[in-house]
């Protein structure tokens, strides 16, 4: 992305609106916070949620602790790992249940009475059989988006007009050929939507695995992820460091999100000409 093209995005009618709804909803918060200073009276829930001065405060105060930079570096890592072989085993597996019948028959059954199981239901069960709780934490979110790529990716194949396929058979094509030139580019955006769907279901489950698991192996507050740090926020009374968590989730979640689909949109450039 050149220097123009990034300001005329920075400035564009959609990046400001953006940033006046963000600035709105602060103001918003500010107020509703010191509700009971204002005007004598205590604004339900709002009211009870520390105000954003006072988190940026506290924000200034944490970022030149390496504690805080570690939570974010155990999280990316926990997320990138279980996202990684979510793509690895998923994606094959979603293409080979969409070709194959027969073992799209004796998989999809099991799949799908395992797939309504929440990610976090296995947290208890992954402690016990993995050896270690960092260990268990990456399965943990594995599963959490292990199931969302595989469902995308086999929806996607399953989608594509199948007198594409009986075209590309009747001049000769072979499977391979119809597997690369048809199949997999048809099934390309499917998989960019369910791996960015993916993504943010990954910082949804390692955040409460590090809260239930108590930070993994690293034990302590720090470099306990970025669960653990809002676990031990909130033990400690600390509220402030809560809603700073709770921001720097959202930070890495969007980033994260906005990495993929920049991947995808690299991936597929026929889409922006739609």
């Amino acid at each position: 992305m050149s220097l123009r093209t990034f300001k005329e995005n920075l400035f564009s009618k959609g990046a400001l609106r953006g940033i006046a709804a963000i600035v709105i909803f602060v103001i918003i918060w500010e107020v509703g916070a010191r509700s009971e200073q204002i005007f004598g009276f205590r604004v339900p829930f709002l009211g009870l949620v520390p105000p954003p001065s006072s988190v940026f405060v506290s924000w200034g105060g944490l970022i030149g602790e390496p504690s805080y930079w570690q939570s974010w570096y155990m999280s990316f890592v926990r997320v990138f790992t279980g996202f990684i072989a979510a793509v690895l085993i998923g994606i094959p597996l979603g293409l080979f249940m969409a070709v194959n019948k027969t073992f799209y028959g004796m998989a999809f059954p099991s799949f799908e009475v395992l797939r309504p199981i929440p990610p976090l239901a296995w947290v208890p069960a992954s402690i016990i059989f993995w050896p270690t709780q960092e260990m268990s934490i990456a399965f943990v979110t594995f599963l959490g988006a292990f199931y969302t790529i595989v469902i995308n990716v086999l929806g996607g194949a399953k989608s594509i007009n199948k007198q594409f396929l009986q075209a590309a058979q009747s001049m000769g094509a072979s499977q391979w050929d119809i597997f690369r030139r048809i199949i997999f580019p048809a099934t390309l955006p499917s998989i960019v939507v369910g791996s960015a769907v993916g993504m943010g279901i990954t910082w949804e489950v390692v955040v409460a695995a590090e809260m239930i698991s108590g930070g993994g192996s690293s034990g302590g507050g720090a470099g306990g992820g970025l669960g653990f740090f809002i676990w031990a926020s909130y033990v400690g009374g600390s509220y402030e460091q809560i809603i700073v968590g709770m921001i720097s989730i959202g930070i890495a979640g969007y980033f994260s999100s906005e990495l993929l689909r920049q991947l995808g949109g690299y991936l597929t450039p026929w889409l922006k000409t739609r």
